[in-house]
This record gives C-alpha cells, structure tokens and sequence, in this order.
C-alpha cells in the first residue's frame, strides 16, 4: 500500500536553485493520494473536541472543507481581503517581502467556540498565526492546527509554538 509521501511530487530547484518544492497537486489528482491525505488529516483530530473547522485560503479550503464535512461541522472561509462579502475583520503579516493581510466574516465564529484550522503546508507559519489571530479576535480558541506537510527547516512551529500543531508528512529541509 502506499504511504502519503508517495503520492507528492518533489521538484528540485523550484522556485530557485537549491529549494526542494513539495507539490501538493499530485495528490490531488490522485483520487487514492487525496483521499488518504482527507482520512489521515482527519485522524490528527481524533479525541479533539471543536465546532468549527477553519481553512486558509486557498488549499486550506480543498482539505478543510471535507475534513468538516467527515465530521459534521460547519466551515469557516479565511480569505485574501477583499474577498469576503459581509462584515469583515481582517489581520495583516509579514511575507519573505512584504506584507499580506487576510480576513474572515465577523459573524464565523462566536465567542467560546472551539476552532481547528486547516492548511496545506506549514513554513514559515505567518500565514496561519494569522488566521488564529482572527479566530481568537472573535473570541474562538483556537484548539489544533493541522497541515498536510511541514517544511520543518523554515522553523513555522516556532511561529505557532501556543497552539496544538500537527502535520501529516515532516520534511526536514526547505
């Protein structure tokens, strides 16, 4: 049988000379890959109590939004700004160069919820400590955070270092 691993794709020296880029689009467009990434993504929260489930935009959506169906529970956008249609709350952070701000609806999750957020990949965790800062900001706690693969070289766990983080596959590089 194979393992998760199998299913992703790496492509040496992408985007830049020295970087091993680990595509994510293999698995999807295995329908074994994907449904395997689902299931032990899922997993990750098995004895993990919540009410919402969380997906950063974009490939936070293709794993979140099946995982809160699995379990039964509604599913929170967490989008680029400007995306969103109602009232909004929004965070900016800080990228390699520049900066990027996110938001979620203000009314997605209500004081005292418990939120798992999901992503695809964990790197330099700026992205997601944001999400969790809107989360937090409505008064959700955030109880488990859960990625399909960890870039453990780039230290995001750091980032992330007050919540439950979990990743399905842990590279060690970049």
């Amino acid at each position: 049988m194979k393992q998760l691993e199998d299913y992703v794709r790496t492509i040496p020296d992408f985007p830049e000379p020295g970087i091993m880029f680990r595509d994510v689009t293999s698995v999807l467009q295995d329908a074994d890959g994907f449904q395997l990434a689902i299931d032990s993504m899922r997993k990750l929260l098995d004895g993990v109590s919540c009410d919402v489930i969380a997906g950063a935009e974009s490939r936070g959506f293709i794993f979140g939004a099946p995982i809160a169906y699995a379990l039964g529970k509604p599913f929170v956008l967490i989008r680029k700004k400007g995306k969103l249609p109602c009232e909004t709350i929004s965070t900016s952070y800080e990228l390699e160069y520049g900066s990027a701000e996110i938001e979620i609806h203000a009314d997605s999750v209500r004081p005292g919820q418990k939120v798992v957020l999901i992503d695809d990949l964990i790197a330099t965790g700026g992205t997601i400590e944001a999400a969790a800062r809107l989360i937090e900001q409505l008064g959700g706690e955030v109880v488990k955070i859960v990625f399909l693969m960890e870039l453990a070289g780039l230290n995001g766990r750091e980032k992330l270092k007050k919540y439950d983080v979990d990743a399905v596959i842990t590279y060690e590089g970049k």
